[in-house]
């Protein structure tokens, strides 16, 4: 069973031979700190872990050019925002779409950039400024997303007129540890309404795994994505406790597919923390099904090497299935 068939039968629960092993993008200066630790230099990692192969359509989702944040740009906003500008996707996309057709990975549509970054928050003061916003003008903020939920959904329509992708993905840096930053009956109201146009796209065009990707604490929005038709979670370095996975597939049980759920922290520890950590969470979620084991964020250089290979190899003894590796040099 190749990487994308392995995807799309997990996300169906079906019978896979094994759950896909995602790598977590590892950046030069953590590798730069691992080589300190004994990874030699011309030693690849995808030589001594297993990896299901993904790639991933990443649209220039930006507004261009940037418009200013007030009613009167709505206008300004609608025409930066144009789904057929050939600048949105690679110089080379139609060679990318030939080269998808036989293709035997797996394929991720990034579509939506969540609601705090298509209005322009990078900063404590433009934070601020959306929320007094939210207060002040929410017709504006209401019609704003609207705007680029429009977008997203013709983008999406453009790119899946010429490529079949396995999922698309939702951005939504949306929540704090505590909680979310906006209330669900707000995210409702100003947000996921606004997805809908791009929802109907991906179901008409027949992507079957909506992926809701956000960070910290959204617990709280998960009844509102589930509704709206998100049916696949990705938490990224979230507050451990109110994000486990274990209770949230026990609240919503197969109709959100997860990936993640793996501890930072744990990796940060020791490799009995490791152990505990995996021993626990993976083996029951594995058995449901709908799910890949994947720590919950971007490694970074304070995780120590021997760590990082203790739970890459741990993590193939649990998912089980046919060592790639054997296949290759095979």
């Amino acid at each position: 069973m190749n990487s994308r068939q392995r995807f799309l039968e997990t996300m169906r629960y079906g019978s896979p031979d094994r759950a896909p092993l995602f790598d977590e993008g590892l950046r030069e200066g953590v590798l730069a700190a691992w080589r300190r630790q004994g990874l030699a230099r011309s030693r690849d990692l995808e030589r001594m872990f297993r990896f299901d192969r993904r790639e991933e359509i990443e649209p220039d989702l930006e507004s261009r050019p940037k418009p200013k944040k007030q009613a009167r740009s709505l206008e300004k906003l609608k025409k930066s925002l144009d789904p057929e500008d050939h600048a949105r996707l690679p110089k080379d996309w139609p060679q990318r779409v030939r080269a998808w057709k036989n293709r035997d990975h797996i394929l991720i549509l990034w579509l939506h950039r969540g609601f705090f970054l298509s209005l322009g928050v990078g900063d404590w003061a433009s934070f601020i400024e959306v929320m007094h916003l939210l207060n002040e003008e929410p017709r504006f903020v209401r019609e704003a997303m609207a705007v680029h939920g429009r977008f997203a959904a013709g983008l999406a329509e453009r790119i899946l007129k010429d490529v079949q992708v396995d999922a698309a993905l939702f951005v939504e840096p949306i929540a704090g540890n505590d909680g979310p930053l906006i209330s669900p009956e707000m995210y409702e109201e100003f947000v996921l309404k606004s997805y809908e146009p791009a929802l109907g796209v991906l179901k008409r065009r027949g992507v079957e795994t909506i992926i809701f990707m956000t960070f910290a604490n959204s617990r709280q929005l998960l009844p509102s994505i589930v509704k709206w038709g998100f049916n696949c979670l990705w938490a990224c370095e979230v507050n451990p406790e109110a994000m486990d996975y274990r209770n949230i597939r026990e609240e919503f049980g197969l109709d959100l597919r997860l990936i993640g759920g793996v501890d930072l922290d744990a990796l940060r520890s020791d490799q009995e923390a490791v152990r505990r950590e995996l021993e626990e969470k993976v083996p029951p979620l594995l058995a449901q099904g709908g799910y890949i084991p994947l720590a919950d964020g971007r490694v970074r250089e304070d995780t120590p090497f021997e760590n990082y290979v203790f739970y890459r190899r741990l993590l193939e003894k649990m998912v089980g299935g046919k060592d790639l590796r054997a296949e290759r040099s095979g």
